[in-house]
């Protein structure tokens, strides 16, 4: 099944991707897709709601992040190696890890906010897990059992804020630089350990492209090299991780502008859009 977060009307919902359209599952119990999620009700909703008229139209709709109230944001660094390469970081035992908050995520289809404090505003294509079983010290043979879906993600970084000092945390959360869609595709929908494909395009020109069977630490790993320390959450988000090719690294660098269309695309799950935008102070 395939779901969405999105605005209707100016009412925040959520609810059943379907082929022409969207139908509401928002309610006073469930009104937000996360919370379906921690009561363990995602998939009874969604089945329940097969075959019903559609609510909106998705012409209608405009897209939220698809939690759009995650507990964390679980950001993983150098997963692939084509991009450890390039960063010219070490091999490590163990994953880089770091945060984003809420407030920096914006949706499919809306503006990707440059700040005003930096040109250097970057790409990062990633697939990003959805918890939906949580629970502290998953054992890596367990993992999948966690896993609620997946979507798109574009971990868009500031970059010369994000090297101010050795942390990555504020080139990582300007607001609206964090894209999130453009919907949810359950596990049911994708084998465990299928191998996906990720393309990064910057109008219309292919930048970044690898699988999952290119990831350093496979997203079993990282659920549960993550559990370990902290207690993961239904709706809790990991993103796994970019590929080579992003713009700080290539000769001359390239950076995302005003008007700057870029497009991540995963199979089985969709192409998530975004145009550049300047922040307005």
């Amino acid at each position: 099944m395939k779901f969405l977060s999105y605005s209707y009307q100016g009412q925040a919902s959520w609810g059943l991707a379907t082929d022409t359209g969207v139908v509401s599952l928002s309610s006073a119990n469930y009104p937000t897709l996360r919370s379906a999620l921690a009561e363990g009700m995602l998939e009874k909703l969604g089945a329940a709601a097969h075959g019903q008229p559609d609510t909106c139209t998705l012409a209608q709709i405009t897209y939220l992040p698809v939690i759009t109230d995650p507990g964390k944001i679980i950001c993983i660094g150098h997963n692939y190696e084509e991009h450890r390469v390039e960063t010219e970081r070490d091999k490590t035992e163990n994953p880089t890890v770091f945060l984003r908050v809420a407030d920096s995520q914006t949706g499919h289809l809306q503006p990707l906010l440059m700040p005003p404090e930096s040109d250097h505003f970057d790409y990062e294509g990633e697939i990003a897990v959805v918890i939906g079983k949580g629970g502290r010290r998953i054992p890596r043979d367990q993992a999948w059992e966690h896993v609620a879906g997946y979507s798109a993600y574009n971990d868009g970084s500031v970059r010369d804020w994000q090297r101010h000092t050795t942390q990555f945390t504020p080139g990582k959360n300007f607001v609206g630089t964090g894209a999130f869609g453009p919907i949810l595709v359950t596990r049911g929908e994708i084998a465990d350990g299928e191998e996906l494909s990720l393309t990064t395009r910057l109008n219309g020109q292919v930048m970044q492209h690898a699988t999952t069977a290119m990831l350093i630490f496979p997203i079993p790993r990282l659920i549960e090299y993550v559990s370990t320390f902290t207690t993961l959450a239904p709706g809790d988000v990991i993103v796994s991780g970019t590929p080579g090719g992003v713009g700080a690294r290539r000769q001359p660098p390239v950076w995302m502008k005003e008007g700057d269309l870029v497009e991540i695309e995963v199979s089985k799950i969709g192409v998530l859009r975004n145009r550049v935008e300047r922040e307005k102070l």
